[in-house]
């Protein structure tokens, strides 16, 4: 086994570890560390998620060892990188961090409740590694195996050869250098500097590396330094993967090995199967030098077309599909996604590649790097691979109007790179940005970061960027490309606007999109056909049901109620992280923008009446306190707004203090959820009862507090136990509401309709609409607050300057669809006004990344 101290230890005196000072560690000495360090891990009795800071050094990759020998899990830090590091820490919940500190290695323990695991879970790899908020990628200890084999057997990795480590250990990469080697018995020379620090020529000989694995920005960097023209003579294997390198580049390192005996491998793969799917034979490195050549020992490759069927025939161009060993178990946002099992049983890369006459694979392109101008589809990487001859880096992106090429080095005539671009592409020449660099900005793997081009060089066709729509939505705080929507502290209300930009800047809204980083976000692609959320649709319908109710007395009773149900779910999905942090700010963030147009709304009667209604301006006009003829208070159709306020508020009392806040953040979202339940039933059951307040109590919290608990149930509900126990809860309360609200028809109606709207969330997450319906809906749901606020303006105060009063299918018509449209004008309008506020202030400057080593 992998990480079978016995194994290690048997291996005795061989070379293990050679450090960046020249210290030697023997296998027995790499052994008897991780046994010290799983020796520390004995009084957890169940596995547990480990933080390892991902160092290149040897008292990481001992814990390393020793965590996985334990039978632990161990989720890398990138290193160096306390922000990363408490981020990540936040979402997964380890049972324990080990990092380096001033005075050496510390080991930082939790106030949290560690998370659960599934036993077969080795390793917690992200996605993105630049921004935290990338996707965690669940590794199993076979997976693990299986990939470390493989790389050894097709390498052909001996105990002899020692591996040059240039790459970062919390990287697939990097990780996958270390299996393969320490399986074999191999050694590894590690260099955590850059490999253009001074001296790495002449270290890299006399550490007596055999072999070097990097990206192909590390091929750019040594080719700049000379390094291809004095290869050291130790040196039989150079290895490639982390992008696609230039097949001119692939052509120029083959010679170069071939000359000195050595062989240069070509290798494609992705975290999600571990690290390695594809390699390409060294025979084959100059004969086909834009392939990545066959799958791996134990894997296949598979083609599938746009409708799912597989592609047999050669040249055929579809998704890679890959099926092996090495797939991973599944994703996981949080850490309540730890202890799932086995989710997957094969890897849909995203990338688009063909399959030639002799089964070897080449990339074409990615799914997500596209363009389609003047109805001709323009593949980012096709571009980017035929202009590579240009200039030293060559880096493409753009959308459906314009594509931007980014270029380093002494750059040629701009207009020569358009017409050449647009000879390659077949569109005019118009359509193409030509962007100089001193360098491409990359992330910490060498990858270039091809959303801080898009930040830097927006190429995007009028109207917002993402991170624009992102500030314009959250306009009191500071917004960065790391942030997400749940970071953030998002609600109903940002969600269906930020859907809404989403739809119109990537044509659809990407699955998941919530906890994705903003600048992630950039490089998304939609879901697939054309669906809606649920609850965006179930929030349409709502508004439209208390627009027509309050003008007609139809019975279409129950929108508001509705709406606080969707509250409920909007909260649990987005604030809980912000409450359980003790996060006030960002939990209360969100009310900002439903207290600022309610006091507008509240200055306008003000005016009106000549005095301050003060009931309401206190939010306690619900109570009913006082009617609104004397004008102390608001009319009662304002009431959720104060609702809203209340139930917020009571939900973040206990979490203002720090031990019940810590004990509140060990149990599950859910399990809060059915507490709050239990205590809004109790609330309704009672004081409406005892105090009925004047006939007024269906506006209050005890009255509608349990729909809220309702929504928070939905929304934490992750198996289909939970989401039985939610309906049974609704087929018992509904009912109940029905009986003690007066048992008259209008009840029954109101309270059996959310018995269904209750069901359809809970077991509908969306539902398919056509496709010209996705933007009005979208609209509609977005202004549907301010619908709420101000429709009853209409048909009060507007219509009767017209003489148009009373009712008739006429007049309840202009004021339906008068009511609407006011609220969509005042929706519009603040968007308008935020966009322009957004683009008044300027942004903080991005760092640009440089890859390590």
């Amino acid at each position: 086994m992998l990480f079978d101290l016995d194994r290690l230890r048997a291996l005795g005196a061989h070379p293990c570890l050679l450090d960046a000072q020249g210290l030697l560690f023997t296998y027995a000495q790499l052994a008897e560390q991780a046994a010290g360090f799983a020796a520390t891990l004995a009084h957890y009795d169940v596995p547990a998620l480990i933080a390892i800071e991902a160092a290149s050094e040897p008292e990481a990759i001992a814990a390393y060892v020793g965590t996985l020998a334990a039978g632990h899990a161990v989720m890398p830090l990138p290193a160096d990188n306390d922000v990363l590091a408490k981020t990540l820490a936040q979402r997964f919940r380890p049972a324990l961090s080990y990092r380096r500190a001033d005075n050496g290695w510390q080991r930082q323990t939790h106030d949290w409740t560690p998370a659960k695991l599934h036993p077969e879970l080795a390793l917690l790899l992200q996605t993105s590694g630049s921004t935290g908020r990338g996707r965690g990628v669940r590794l199993s200890r076979g997976a693990l195996e299986a990939n470390a084999r493989s790389i050894a057997e097709y390498l052909q990795i001996k105990p002899e050869d020692r591996a040059a480590l240039v790459l970062p250990l919390h990287y697939s990469y990097g990780l996958s250098v270390l299996h393969s080697h320490l399986l074999q018995g191999a050694s590894l020379w590690l260099h955590p500097d850059s490999v253009l620090a001074d001296g790495f020529a002449t270290a890299l000989a006399e550490s007596g590396a055999t072999n070097l694995a990097g990206v192909p920005h590390h091929f750019n960097l040594l080719e700049s330094a000379g390094f291809d023209r004095a290869l050291p003579a130790s040196l039989r294997l150079l290895t490639v993967a982390g992008g696609a390198m230039p097949p001119a580049k692939v052509t120029h390192w083959a010679e170069r090995m071939d000359a000195q005996g050595g062989q240069f491998v070509v290798m494609y793969g992705q975290t999600e199967a571990t690290a390695r799917i594809a390699w390409l034979p060294p025979a084959l490195a100059r004969l086909k030098p834009d392939a990545i050549g066959i799958a791996i020992p134990g894997g296949t490759l598979a083609l599938r077309d746009e409708k799912g069927r597989d592609i047999d025939t050669p040249s055929g161009e579809g998704e890679l599909i890959y099926r092996g060993p090495n797939v991973m178990m599944g994703y996981a946002e949080g850490y309540e996604a730890l202890n799932k099992g086995f989710e997957v049983n094969e890897l849909v890369t995203g990338d688009l590649a063909q399959r030639d006459t002799e089964g070897i694979y080449r990339i074409t392109g990615r799914r997500s790097r596209m363009s389609k101008i003047a109805g001709l589809r323009i593949g980012h990487d096709a571009l980017e691979r035929a202009l590579a001859d240009i200039a030293p880096d060559v880096a493409v992106w753009g959308d459906d109007r314009r594509i931007g090429i980014a270029l380093t080095g002494p750059v040629p005539d701009p207009g020569a790179i358009q017409q050449r671009a647009a000879a390659l592409s077949g569109v005019g020449a118009g359509h193409f940005e030509i962007h100089p660099l001193s360098a491409l900005p990359r992330r910490a793997n060498g990858k270039i970061d091809y959303p801080a081009l898009k930040r830097l060089h927006n190429t995007a066709p009028a109207g917002r960027s993402l991170l624009e729509a992102f500030r314009a939505t959250f306009a009191t705080r500071r917004v960065r490309p790391s942030d997400s929507f749940a970071s953030l502290g998002g609600d109903s209300l940002s969600h269906v606007e930020l859907s809404l930009a989403l739809e119109e800047r990537l044509g659809g809204v990407p699955d998941g999109w919530e906890k994705m980083a903003i600048a992630d976000l950039e490089q998304a692609r939609p879901a697939a056909g054309h669906r809606l959320p649920t609850e965006l649709v179930t929030r349409v319908l709502a508004i439209l049901a208390v627009v027509v109710a309050h003008q007609t007395h139809w019975p279409v009773y129950g929108g508001a109620a509705a709406m606080v149900m969707l509250m409920g779910m909007s909260v649990s999905s987005f604030r809980w992280n912000s409450l359980i942090q003790g996060d006030m700010r960002t939990y209360f963030a969100p009310m900002l923008g439903v207290l600022v147009p309610y006091y507008l709304i509240l200055a306008g009667y003000s005016l009106a009446w000549g005095e301050v209604p003060w009931v309401s301006a206190l939010l306690l006009g619900n109570f009913g306190l006082t009617t609104p003829q004397t004008h102390e208070m608001l009319p009662f159709l304002y009431w959720f707004v104060e609702a809203y306020v209340q139930i917020s508020l009571l939900i973040a009392l206990p979490f203002l203090i720090p031990p019940i806040r810590r004990r509140l953040a060990s149990i599950h979202p859910f399990h809060f959820g059915l507490g709050l339940f239990a205590l809004a039933l109790l609330l309704r059951v009672t004081i409406p009862e005892i105090w009925p307040m004047k006939g007024r109590a269906q506006f209050t919290l005890p009255w509608v507090l349990y729909l809220f608990a309702l929504g928070w149930c939905v929304s934490t509900a992750e198996n289909t136990r939970a989401r039985v126990l939610v309906i049974a809860l609704g087929c018992f309360i509904m009912p109940l509401a029905a009986y003690m609200g007066g048992n008259w028809y209008g009840g029954w109606i109101k309270y059996m309709s959310l018995l269904g709207v209750l069901v359809l969330l809970t077991l509908v997450p969306s539902i398919a609409v056509p496709r010209w319906s996705v933007r009005p809906l979208m609209r509609m749901a977005q202004a549907a607050f301010a619908i709420y606020l101000l429709h009853r303006l209409v048909p009060v105060v507007l219509m009767p300057m017209f003489g148009l009063e009373g009712h008739s299918p006429l007049i309840d018509t202009l004021a339906i669809l008068g009511g609407i449209a006011l609220g969509l004008l005042a929706a519009d309008l603040q968007r308008r006004l935020m966009t322009r506020r957004t683009s008044l202030t300027p942004a903080s400057p991005t760092a640009l990344a440089r890859a390590p080593g």
